[in-house]
């Protein structure tokens, strides 16, 4: 049984392909597993898992925690999203850049997030379910969020009207985020 990384982007996200077996039964695959984590340079030490449920067309994002920041090892585990990040570490080459990746229930890939990144994600499928393991214990007084439509970092999500919370709807530009002095928080992870 192993992983492997399938591709990498924006100086630090990582696409991780687990050994799969299958036969008439079904299939079998490890979702995480510390010693195989720690030879690729992947974090080992999680301390909360998450599991949200959407129907298509929601679009939940773009969210980060400064404090304590958190990195996320997402995948899907019912139907497809698309899942977004945007770079919003100050120090970082790749600052305001985004990349999309696209999970699920079949391709089961796993996508390692490290702090320092807005994440968000369209349901493509009704009912698209992902599981996310966290690095860090959820903390609301220092959570927000970066607008899904910011002119400014111009992601083509393939929707023009999705489903938002009042919360997404209303999150702040990417330039508001940076005149703070809580942005700081993030420094690239080598």
């Amino acid at each position: 049984m192993g992983f492997r990384i399938e591709t990498e982007h924006l100086n630090g996200i990582k696409v991780i392909i687990p050994d799969i077996y299958s036969d008439a039964r079904g299939f079998f695959m490890e979702s995480f597993r510390a010693d195989q984590f720690s030879k690729l340079g992947l974090p080992i030490e999680f301390l909360q898992e998450n599991h949200s449920c959407s129907a298509k067309g929601v679009l939940r994002g773009l969210h980060f925690q400064w404090d304590a920041p958190m990195g996320k090892l997402l995948r899907v585990i019912h139907g497809e999203a698309l899942l977004v990040e945007v770079d919003i570490r100050p120090d970082s080459p790749t600052l305001g850049k985004w990349c999309t990746i696209e999970l699920s229930r079949e391709n089961r890939r796993l996508v390692w997030v490290p702090p320092g990144f807005a994440n968000g994600f369209l349901a493509r499928t009704d009912q698209m379910e992902i599981q996310y393991k966290c690095t860090a214990i959820y903390n609301p007084a220092t959570e927000s969020g970066i607008r899904w439509d910011d002119p400014s970092i111009g992601i083509e999500w393939g929707i023009s009207n999705p489903i938002l919370s009042d919360k997404d709807r209303n999150a702040q530009t990417l330039s508001e985020w940076l005149s703070k002095p809580e942005s700081t928080s993030f420094r690239i992870q080598q």
